[in-house]
């Protein structure tokens, strides 16, 4: 199982204990562990198992208590967070065909990578 370590909402670190080890685990630093699932993305399990806290916790990941999730830092100032997954969405879709994009901040729009 995988823990993550959060101080002031913030994930500081993310281990993997067993279960009937990580009760006898001693951290007394400040904060709180608690689980993540590595197979949880965007409020799914991708083996069909329930999802554990929207997304799979990374450290400089907020934890939002009220949503119950794990939140990737804003990769852009234009993006937003679409609430039922906890992921951030890009103003335009990122194109659908087989070239490599990559985000351009100044034009708000996707750029192919050419090199």
């Amino acid at each position: 199982m995988h823990y993550a370590k959060i101080e002031n909402n913030i994930v500081t670190n993310v281990i993997v204990a067993e279960v009937e080890f990580f009760d006898t685990f001693v951290d007394d630093s400040p904060g709180e562990w608690l689980q993540t699932s590595y197979n949880t993305h965007g409020g799914k399990h991708t083996d069909g198992d329930t999802p554990l806290r929207k997304n799979y916790a990374g450290v400089g990941y907020t934890y939002d208590s009220v949503r119950d999730a794990f939140i990737a830092p804003q990769p852009y100032p234009s993006w937003t967070l679409v609430e039922d997954t906890c992921l951030w969405e890009s103003p335009v879709a990122m194109p659908t065909d087989d070239k490599m994009y990559t985000w351009d901040e100044d034009t708000t729009s996707w750029v192919e990578v050419t090199e």
